[in-house]
């Protein structure tokens, strides 16, 4: 007993040291060239500005103050100041931690739901995989946009009630990625071999099959960071999104549009910083796509 037990401890940290090992190969091939590296330093150096906005930021970022009204660019205020005499460079900075935080709690609920779902629905197949994939048809008819819009509108506006709208039909990509390629590693010799020496389903696809699907649900998930920021500005831009009472660049965007032409930095420096965040990250999510696709990674 004690010998199996063993064996399986050592089993498991093999598995450990080799998914470590793994991992900093990717990070590795992922740096090696410059869009890899540039991109990477540019998505952490807006995660660092996101969770120091409290000591990098000069003012609150709800003051106001209306003897400086649209104020432009100075040595006081480095962005300008909006309609209502707020900083403009301190709201940019804590519009960040709400992009970032919208992107990656999006992706991590929706991501875990849509490959779990597809992928026991591609690996069992049957009526479950029938009624889930006639779901995931019915919510593809409706435009994403529209959709979040009626959600936002039953849920209400909140900062959790828009990750919530955003995960129920942001979850679909994730779940046809899981199924298809479930459907193509269920052929394959490893995953037979699993079924003639009697292991159960369960086991077979948490150990042998998800393990194969995740390089793939990796690239997806971070090209979809920057699709949900998007998102998320654009419904804060139309007031369904974030509360006023929270600086997000959607709404900061949508506040300046009136005073485009006396007050531009007031509209453009959040769309801006929204710009070259989500530029970032698709470059980052490309670059990951080619490091861990088999057919890309010899010139990588």
């Amino acid at each position: 007993m004690r010998s199996e037990r063993a064996i399986a401890n050592g089993g498991a940290a093999y598995r450990a040291a080799s998914a470590l090992t793994a991992g900093r190969n990717v990070v590795r091939r992922l740096l090696r060239r410059p869009v890899g590296w540039i991109a990477g330093s540019i998505v952490t150096a807006y995660v660092l500005v996101a969770v120091l906005a409290p000591l990098l930021a000069p003012y609150a970022p709800g003051a106001t103050d209306l003897a400086a009204r649209l104020t432009p660019p100075s040595a006081h205020h480095w962005f300008g100041t909006d309609a209502l005499g707020r900083d403009t460079f301190s709201r940019t900075l804590f519009g960040a931690r709400v992009s970032l935080l919208v992107g990656f709690l999006t992706v991590t609920i929706t991501s875990l739901f849509g490959t779990l779902l597809g992928a026991f629905a591609g690996f069992v197949r049957g009526p479950f995989d029938n009624v889930t994939a006639r779901l995931t048809e019915l919510l593809q008819a409706f435009p994403y946009l529209i959709f979040a819009i009626a959600m936002m509108a039953f849920l209400g506006p909140g900062f959790w009630n828009l990750i919530w709208a955003l995960s129920l039909k942001g979850w679909v990509e994730f779940y046809r990625l899981a199924r298809g390629e479930a459907l193509a590693q269920s052929a394959t010799e490893y995953v037979e071999a699993a079924r003639a020496l009697g292991q159960r389903r369960g086991r077979t696809l948490l150990r042998e099959l998800l393990p194969n699907i995740v390089p793939s649900i990796m690239v997806l998930g971070t090209l979809r960071v920057g699709y949900f920021m998007v998102l998320e500005a654009s419904l804060s831009f139309l007031g369904v999104g974030i509360p006023p009472s929270i600086p997000a660049w959607g709404s900061m965007v949508a506040e300046g549009r009136n005073v485009l032409f006396i007050a531009w930095w007031v509209s453009t420096i959040p769309g801006i910083a929204l710009l070259v965040l989500v530029l970032a990250i698709n470059l980052l999510g490309e670059r990951l796509q080619e490091v861990l696709d088999p057919h890309r990674r010899v010139s990588s």
